[in-house]
């Protein structure tokens, strides 16, 4: 992740409110396919050996913006569609564009970074509303703190990374005359 600068330092508004040092934006990996191909072709195989199919899933869905470019890479290395979920008018996802998944159909959620797991999980939903039952998450980076942010699903990722948080009131980088405001670097708008 270095090599392709994803893991950045410094001083990051986290979605959630929260203040960190470190930040993953695997969106400067992913823009580089030979990154993008490899994470996810390493990441079919350890979903392929863990679950005992070649092809497990159906359909890859990725919450848009920040998943659009690893649900369909990952789709690539599984050989299957890759749709992605747009943010709805009243809240929640919905699929657009013509997209559609079958009640039966096996459904990977991919989203690149899990944090608190919102995105995912509003996916998640989205998907027990239309029916669909065999669903499935994951990640390149599980930063949740939790084995599995999404309790009763299985959940498959690349890497745990452990990346401490405070609440803004409790931010010794803001207390830091050296270090400059926190900015945010992530996709979801409004805190």
């Amino acid at each position: 992740m270095r090599d392709s600068e994803a893991l950045l330092e410094g001083h990051f508004l986290l979605s959630s409110g929260r203040h960190a040092g470190r930040y993953v934006q695997c969106a400067r990996m992913l823009q580089y396919p030979n990154f993008a191909g490899a994470v996810c072709a390493d990441l079919a195989k350890y979903v392929q050996e863990a679950t005992g199919h070649a092809r497990p899933f159906d359909v890859v869905l990725g919450p848009a913006m920040g998943a659009v470019t690893f649900s369909y890479e990952l789709a690539r290395a599984f050989g299957v569609r890759g749709l992605f979920a747009e943010r709805a008018a009243e809240g929640g996802f919905e699929l657009r564009r013509g997209f559609t998944i079958g009640e039966d159909e096996h459904v990977l959620v991919a989203e690149d970074v899990v944090t608190t797991g919102k995105s995912a999980g509003e996916v998640v939903t989205m998907l027990r509303a239309m029916g669909v039952k065999n669903i499935s998450a994951a990640s390149i980076v599980n930063r949740s703190g939790k084995d599995n942010p999404f309790g009763d699903i299985a959940y498959y990722r690349c890497l745990d990374l452990e990346v401490p948080s405070w609440e803004a009131k409790d931010c010794p980088l803001c207390a830091d005359s050296n270090v400059g405001p926190a900015v945010k670097p992530g996709s979801r708008p409004g805190l």
